[in-house]
């Protein structure tokens, strides 16, 4: 299998960017604080993290749509739980 720089380079890219949001998370799991997390910046991230999965798919690049749509996931999870931190 002859893997070229640009799929390295991509995959790189894409699963760094899915994992950025994490430390985020479990930090708020920790810590169960959110006043500082801001809700238009997620709404922001789950904008542009919608288009890559349409453009994943569209393109038909499996990289594109498995990384963005475990970024959704973990976006949703930090989103979710910072309305409920935010609310007490």
């Amino acid at each position: 299998m002859n893997v070229s720089v640009v799929t390295v380079i991509g995959t790189v890219a894409s699963v760094g960017t899915a994992l950025s949001m994490v430390p985020q998370l479990t930090k708020l799991i920790k810590e169960k604080k959110a006043e500082n997390i801001s809700l238009y910046m997620l709404f922001v991230l789950f904008l542009g993290v919608s288009c890559w999965i349409v453009y994943g798919i569209l393109k038909n690049d499996w990289i594109i749509i498995i990384s963005n749509s475990f970024s959704f996931v973990v976006n949703l999870a930090l989103t979710v739980l910072t309305l409920k931190y935010k609310a007490k």
